[in-house]
């Protein structure tokens, strides 16, 4: 099973403000949601178990061994991570050319490099465009091709960044095959969202960042049926718990699902 282990973690960019303060965290095994508002601290947090940032305090031990003892490189082929904006992570002038640069850049020779990257976007729906210069496709399905390149990498951790801002509903159901087809292969995915019903919906775990410190954290179920704490890092419910609080039902609700079955006991 593939872990990180969070210690004492902080993270000043200047002397005078902290970014992140005193982190206690271990992620082993459950698909985990990060959420919190933005400034909280969540794309910092995921900087530094990438490697792309150095804790002021503290320490990240990816299997048992310390980041410090990585380099970025190294950690690449252990760690990927989807950025939230697709335009700051491609480069190359081809759809395939684009989803192969990982995979040949962590030693995969050619060959294997194209039947992985060629498999990654049979996963996201969009093999038939591999001559395709990426910028000729939309932004939802540049954001695909983002996610394909992170695949085709095969890393044993991977990390979305706002994976679902501007996908529609069929883009949605494809990030979650692919989350749970990840889970299933026994990798640590972990993922930074504002969208709390694809959170409840589809993630074991969430963590809520406020202000630097790590608020809350539990089952996915427990964390959005505490109204108040949520209020607290000012996050809203998802939406089946919001109705269910206005129809006076007790207890946690997640899924459509949940709140049907409730409404069927009632």
């Amino acid at each position: 099973m593939n872990s990180i282990e969070v210690t004492n973690l902080s993270f000043s960019y200047t002397p005078e403000i902290d970014v992140l303060k005193g982190i206690h965290l271990k992620l082993d095994g459950e698909t985990t949601a990060i959420v919190g508002q933005n400034g909280a601290g969540k794309s910092t947090f995921v900087k530094l178990l990438k490697g792309l940032l150095r804790p002021t305090e503290g320490e990240i031990l990816l299997n048992g061994k310390n980041t410090k003892d990585y380099t970025v490189a190294s950690l690449a082929k252990e760690i990927g991570l989807v950025f939230q904006n697709p335009n700051d992570q491609i480069f190359k002038n081809t759809v395939i050319g684009e989803v192969m640069f990982g995979p040949l850049n962590i030693g995969q020779d050619e060959q294997k490099a194209k039947e992985k990257s060629i498999e990654a976007l049979e996963k996201v729906h969009l093999e038939k465009y591999l001559e395709t210069n990426p910028y000729d496709l939309s932004l939802s399905e540049r954001k695909l091709i983002a996610i394909a390149s992170i695949l085709s990498m095969d890393p044993n951790i991977v990390i979305f960044d706002e994976p679902t801002m501007g996908q529609d509903y069929a883009g949605k159901e494809t990030l979650k095959e692919i989350i749970f087809e990840l889970r299933n292969q026994g990798k640590l995915v972990l993922c930074i969202l504002h969208d709390m019903d694809f959170a409840a919906e589809v993630f074991e775990r969430t963590i809520v960042f406020n202000q630097g410190k790590v608020l809350i954290e539990g089952p996915s179920r427990d964390i959005f049926a505490q109204k108040e704490i949520l209020e607290q890092a000012y996050l809203e419910q998802p939406y089946v718990a919001q109705i269910a609080d206005e129809l006076g039902l007790k207890g946690s609700y997640a899924t459509d699902e949940d709140l049907l079955r409730a409404l069927k006991e009632e």
